[in-house]
């Protein structure tokens, strides 16, 4: 287990106070099956693309969303990898509130468009799947691992 987790992840109890956030997150390969990652410019450490579902979308609205803002390109949606809630990975301390999160997981085909950084992140790279870096931040660590190992329909 590594150590230097970013902060916002440490907090592992949630309580009267914790809030419910419905998000999305996207598995997005390129055509040699590399996952695309993102350097997250609050902690520095990896992530899928993805965010918030913002009142009146849609899932795949805010999945196609997320990835257009956070990387330039457009997607298409092409299945469902899962739905994860476990408490550990996913309480998120931001200075106003801790959140946990309920992530969708769902798989993206890129469409057309250029890699471009948002201001939401630092660095923006396709890793093969056998290398992928140490430093992924606890909510993508599940929903990366069983993407790679190809399972779907999962329920965390």
């Amino acid at each position: 287990m590594n150590h230097n987790i970013p902060k916002i992840y440490l907090k592992k109890v949630a309580d009267a106070n914790t809030k419910i956030r419905a998000g999305v997150g996207v598995v997005v390969r390129n055509e040699k099956g590399y996952i695309l990652l993102e350097k997250r410019s609050d902690c520095g450490w990896w992530g899928l693309p993805g965010g918030r579902i913002e009142p009146g979308e849609s899932i795949i609205e805010a999945a196609v969303r997320e990835v257009r803002e956070e990387t330039g390109l457009t997607i298409k949606v092409v299945r469902l990898i899962g739905v994860y809630s476990e408490p550990f990975e996913r309480i998120v301390t931001y200075p106003d509130n801790t959140v946990q999160l309920v992530d969708i997981i769902l798989e993206g085909e890129i469409v057309f468009g250029v890699l471009i950084c948002s201001h939401e992140s630092t660095d923006l790279q396709f890793f093969e799947p056998e290398h992928l870096p140490v430093e992924i931040v606890p909510p993508a660590r599940f929903p990366i691992e069983d993407a790679v190992s190809g399972r779907i329909g999962i329920v965390r």
